[in-house]
Formats: structure tokens, sequence, C-alpha cells
């Protein structure tokens, strides 16, 4: 199992949708949000997903194609 610490940018569309959910139930990934916000029909989470790398790339594809912006957060990672 391997872990990636992610950002993603929700646009309208997707803020307030259970995203987070079906990363869990078809990708079987496990995440830890670590910060988000929404305000004003935007949304940004800081999350570390582990899994599988399979799972991990699918879950990534999965968010990308909903038009999610996913970026690497290596540097906004809380400790705990």
């Amino acid at each position: 199992m391997i872990s990636r610490h992610l950002r993603l940018t929700f646009p309208e569309a997707q803020a307030t949708e259970p995203v987070i959910y079906h990363v869990v139930k078809d990708f079987n990934v496990i995440p830890s949000i670590r910060r988000a916000s929404i305000e004003n029909h935007f949304g940004w989470m800081i999350v570390e997903f582990k899994g599988e790398t399979a799972d991990l790339d699918a879950a990534q594809a999965y968010l990308v194609g909903l038009g999610i912006e996913v970026s690497q957060a290596e540097g906004d990672i809380l400790a705990g």
C-alpha cells in the first residue's frame, strides 16, 4: 500500500457532490482529509489517499474526469 498527498480543487458542479464516497466505494482507496473548505460554490481539499498503485491511478483519473483539478500537495499535509 502506498500513499499520495493531493490537493483537489472542485468546480461549482462538484463542490457539493459525494466525490470522496465514490472514490472509496468504487476504487478501494482510503482517504484521510487533512484540510478542506467550500465557499461560494467552490471547494478545495488536501487529502492523503492510501491504496494500491492501480487503484490510486484509477481514482485520480476518475477525479480528473469529473473536472476536479488534482495536484501534488507535499507541502500542505498536516502531521498526524
